[in-house]
Parts: C-alpha cells; sequence; structure tokens
C-alpha cells in the first residue's frame, strides 16, 4: 500500500485477512469452474460461453485491496475516498458500509484535518484537489492505476515540447479531468463527430472558412482556459482516455494526423503531431475477447458492468455489433424470462425490455467490465438459468 507515494510494510496476518474478506464479497467457485472448462457452461437449454477476459483488470484488483488495507490499518480514524473508487456500484457500497465516506464531486473539503485519511481513487484526481489534500497534512492513500498515470506523464510531455493535448475521452469524467489538469492546453474529443470537427476547422484554417465562435460553443466544456484554435490546434499530440474504443481511438488519431498533413504538408506535420497509444492493456484485452465471442455467433451478450462504467460501456457497444447486447448492472436487472432492465449503449438512463431472451436452445456470450467482480457476474449467470 502506497501512503504519500511510499511503500508500507505489511502487519503481520493483515494481509491473510483482508484476503478473505475480498474473497468473501468478490471471489466466485463457479466462474474458476467455467474457466478451467473452457470458459463454457451447458444448463438445460442455455450453452453459455464466458469471454477469455473478462472482470477485474489488477489495477481495479489494487485499488480496492488497497481500500480495505487502508480501513484496517486505520480502524480509529475518518477515511474518505475522493471519489467512486471504481465505477461499481457493489463495490462502492461495501466500501461505505465499512466506513470509508465517499467525496461528492463538488463537496467541500474544509472538514477534513491532518487526522483523516483520504484514498485516491483508481482514476486519479485532478492537480489543484491533489494539492489541497496535501497542504491539509492529511494521510494519502494513491490507489491510481499505472496506466492512467502513464497518459499523464505523455501530456506532460506534449506541454514541455509546445503542443496541444487533444484527448479522446468524455469530458466529465474522472480520469479525463484529472488527465486534463496535467496538460499544458488541451481539448476534449468525445467521438468522432468532434474530431471531424476539430479536423475541419484545422483545414478551414487555411482557406478562411472558420467559424471559431461555434468551434468554441462546441467545445466549451472541453478545452482549457483560453483555449484558440486558431492558435492551439498548430501542434497536436494525442492520448486517450485509458478505457475508450481503441478502434475509434486510432480512427481519430489518423484524422487528426491527416488533416495536419493536408494543412501543412506531409514533412512538417511530423513536427506537428505526436500520437503514442494510451489505451490500457486490459481495456483492450477485454475488448479482444468480446470480439472473440461475437465470432462464435452468439443470440445475445450480457455485459455486465456499473452503468457509470465507460469501458463497460465500449464492451457493450461492440458486442451490439454481432447481436443483441444487454448491457446490466447485476442480477437484479434479470427482471424475467420476458423482462430484462438494461443500458442501451450511448443512452443515459436504464430501460425495460420485453421479449430478450428467446425459446428453446439458446447460446449466450457473457462478459464484464474491469470493475465488476467475478461475484457479480456468478450471480447473473445463476439468476439466468433459473429464469430459463
Amino acid at each position: 500500500m502506497r501512503e504519500q507515494g511510499k511503500k508500507i510494510p505489511e502487519n503481520g496476518g493483515l494481509k491473510d485477512v483482508i484476503r478473505k474478506r475480498l474473497d468473501q464479497s468478490y471471489y466466485s467457485l463457479l466462474i474458476e469452474k467455467i474457466r478451467a472448462a473452457g470458459f463454457s457452461l451447458t444448463a438445460g437449454r442455455l450453452e453459455l460461453h464466458l469471454a477469455k477476459e473478462f472482470g477485474f483488470c489488477y489495477g481495479v484488483e489494487r485499488a480496492v485491496e488497497y481500500a480495505y488495507e487502508t480501513r484496517a490499518r486505520f480502524p480509529d480514524r475518518s477515511i474518505f475516498l475522493t471519489n467512486e473508487i471504481i465505477h461499481n456500484p457493489r463495490v462502492n457500497a461495501e466500501l461505505q458500509g465499512m466506513g470509508i465516506q465517499i467525496l461528492a464531486a463538488d463537496a467541500s473539503r474544509t472538514g477534513i484535518s491532518e487526522k483523516d485519511v483520504v484514498i485516491m481513487p483508481a482514476f486519479g484526481v485532478p492537480v489543484a484537489a491533489l494539492r489541497e489534500f496535501r497542504e491539509k497534512g492529511c494521510v494519502i492513500i494513491d490507489t491510481t492505476c499505472g496506466s492512467v498515470m502513464s497518459v499523464w506523464r505523455r501530456v506532460e510531455s506534449y506541454g514541455r515540447d509546445g503542443f496541444t493535448s487533444v484527448i479522446h475521452g468524455k469530458y466529465d469524467h474522472e480520469e479525463t479531468r484529472a488527465t486534463c489538469s496535467r496538460a499544458a492546453k488541451y481539448l476534449v474529443v468525445k467521438d468522432k463527430r468532434q474530431a471531424q470537427a476539430v479536423c475541419d476547422y484545422i483545414l478551414g484554417g487555411e482557406k478562411g472558412k472558420n467559424d471559431k465562435k461555434k468551434f468554441l460553443e462546441e467545445f466549451k466544456h472541453a478545452g482549457s482556459d483560453g483555449f484558440d484554435p486558431d492558435r492551439d490546434l498548430a501542434k497536436i499530440g494525442f492520448a486517450n482516455q485509458t478505457t475508450m474504443l481503441s478502434r475509434e481511438s486510432a480512427e481519430i488519431s489518423n484524422m487528426l494526423r491527416d488533416a495536419l498533413s493536408a494543412r501543412y504538408g506531409t514533412a512538417e506535420s511530423a513536427e506537428r503531431f505526436r500520437h503514442f497509444d494510451t489505451i490500457c492493456s486490459a481495456t483492450q484485452d477485454r475488448q479482444d475477447a468480446v470480439m472473440g465471442l461475437g465470432r462464435q455467433g452468439m443470440a445475445l451478450i450480457l455485459v455486465i458492468g456499473g452503468y457509470k462504467s465507460s469501458n463497460t460501456g465500449h464492451l457493450a457497444e461492440i458486442a451490439a455489433a454481432f447481436c443483441p447486447a444487454y448491457h446490466v448492472e447485476d442480477a437484479g436487472c434479470l427482471v424475467s424470462g420476458n423482462v430484462i432492465r438494461h443500458k442501451k449503449v450511448g443512452a443515459s438512463d436504464a430501460v425495460e425490455t420485453k421479449g430478450w431472451l428467446p425459446a428453446g436452445a439458446i447460446k449466450i456470450g457473457i462478459t464484464a467490465g474491469a470493475s465488476t467482480p467475478n461475484r457479480v457476474v456468478e450471480e447473473v449467470i445463476d439468476r439466468l438459468i433459473r429464469l430459463a
């Protein structure tokens, strides 16, 4: 566990106690058995197939373990999380049940003192918030994912060399806000449509056709203070929120590179564009695995994970290209054999769909986002079997 960036020696026996509690909450013997059986299970008329990679990644597992260790190590202190540790309702509820308080994004930090403990979530925190906690002198436990910190180093290097960081991500996502705080200049694009608007502005500048007011209105929440597209789009360093759809990130990177090449010439564009792939390897592995499921001809795919989870949403987007895909948070979303509650791709709220589970023998794919415990996946499978 890191406190103020240092490794804390483990107390004798504490690690074993924490592991036992984690296993009770998140481990699944059923999932291990399905893995051992080739990632498939036949139950009555159901032929179930697990993705080869799904669920907790190393960074998430490490963050959750740090939180449990923190509670055990500081039993009499007030402990705060600067935000949800990961985007999974079950995990966050468990931590709150242990007396760990989750601060709202806009919550006042005036009540926190040097006697308290503050946990930084896997997404990281903006520089200003980190500075404030350090000034208070409280104990800081940093669970920030290493992949996220790699992106931070990348955008910091862009800033030192005079490049604007164009970040493929969601401007209101915790990880992206933390990344933006480390960039000298930045612009966040959430999809190819917004990326095209940036490319059009780059190309239009040469022809004097740009509508600067319209552009700034489009990106009013997504740019750094004083962002000037005439000045700040001349040199671009590309980065990603680590959980974005990798295929789309690659396409956006190519779009920006090609626009700069068309505006300034191929030779000069080499000095005006930089790109290093910052998609998390665990995210990529899970995206590749759900594509593998889709190619096996599933009748439908269940994608399990928090509705606020970016990486889970992208798994659902990939799955939906192959067959009906249902993004569910937990077993309770399988209301009946006729009704399922789920979040559609790109939607904000959950809806209920009827007739989701076909009659007769059926082949179903199952995957889960990187913040979904195996125990939750087991509960969904158990519910599915009982409904069928």
